[in-house]
């Protein structure tokens, strides 16, 4: 069995500069066949990545993590866009009952600790959640904050291979596609939320703004850290 690191040199021997379409094809189909997830968050851009594997395998699992503290519009989207693509494999996960008492009972956490807020309602879960598939897809872009202008479509992460088939593609290519296949838009994103999270760290952005500035607004975090090692923020506790 290839290590994760084998299956990214490969996967960029064979598919550099393939479209997001050919990627998945061969990821779904031929490589990770059975072994993979898509994480979706459901938000803004999510209809577009949510297509393209639909229109391969409607029953690969899609991972939402549902933090308890989502907007309720993210809520009414997530269960339209199931609908509309006949997804028939989404699971939502995330903190238990017992977790959020013990760690956030009065729900202030975010906005006096949203490092350890994302750890235990976001990261913990995902990790859990991803312990039995050897990869998985996200659809984390270049053009949406400095610190993913260097995103690579194919990633180790840990003892998984991540595949970001949307990277390359800009702003307009994302609308563009959205707007050929009539696919449902996020109803806060005509409101000026680009960028989706958790309702209390979430803000509009004013024009000019990265898309991504109305995460976290004010404090220095621009990432929930799905995307980095998460142990030092739950060793903590």
């Amino acid at each position: 069995m290839p290590t994760p690191a084998e299956h990214v040199i490969d996967l960029r021997r064979r598919l550099d500069g393939a479209a997001p379409a050919r990627i998945l094809r061969a990821a779904l189909g031929e490589i990770f066949t059975g072994r993979i997830a898509v994480v979706s968050s459901f938000g803004t851009d999510s209809a577009v990545l949510l297509h393209l594997v639909a229109e391969i395998d409607r029953a690969t699992p899609v991972l939402f993590v549902d933090t308890g503290r989502h907007f309720p519009e993210t809520l009414q989207h997530r269960d339209r866009l199931v609908r509309h693509l006949a997804l028939s494999d989404v699971r939502s996960i995330g903190p238990s009952a017992e977790e959020v008492a013990r760690r956030d009972a009065d729900l202030s956490r975010a906005t006096w600790d949203p490092d350890g807020c994302c750890a235990f309602r976001k990261i913990a879960p995902l990790q859990r959640a991803l312990s039995g598939f050897d990869a998985w897809i996200t659809g984390r872009k270049r053009f949406q904050a400095a610190t993913r202008r260097e995103l690579a479509v194919f990633e180790v992460d840990g003892a998984q291979a991540k595949i970001n088939p949307l990277a390359r593609w800009s702003q307009a290519e994302i609308d563009a596609y959205a707007a050929r296949h009539g696919l449902p838009g996020h109803p806060l994103a005509s409101r000026g939320y680009p960028s989706i999270g958790c309702a209390p760290c979430t803000s509009a952005i004013l024009p000019g703004e990265d898309p991504r500035a109305g995460r976290w607004r004010g404090v220095e975090k621009t990432e929930c850290g799905i995307h980095r090692p998460a142990a030092a923020l739950l060793a903590a506790e």
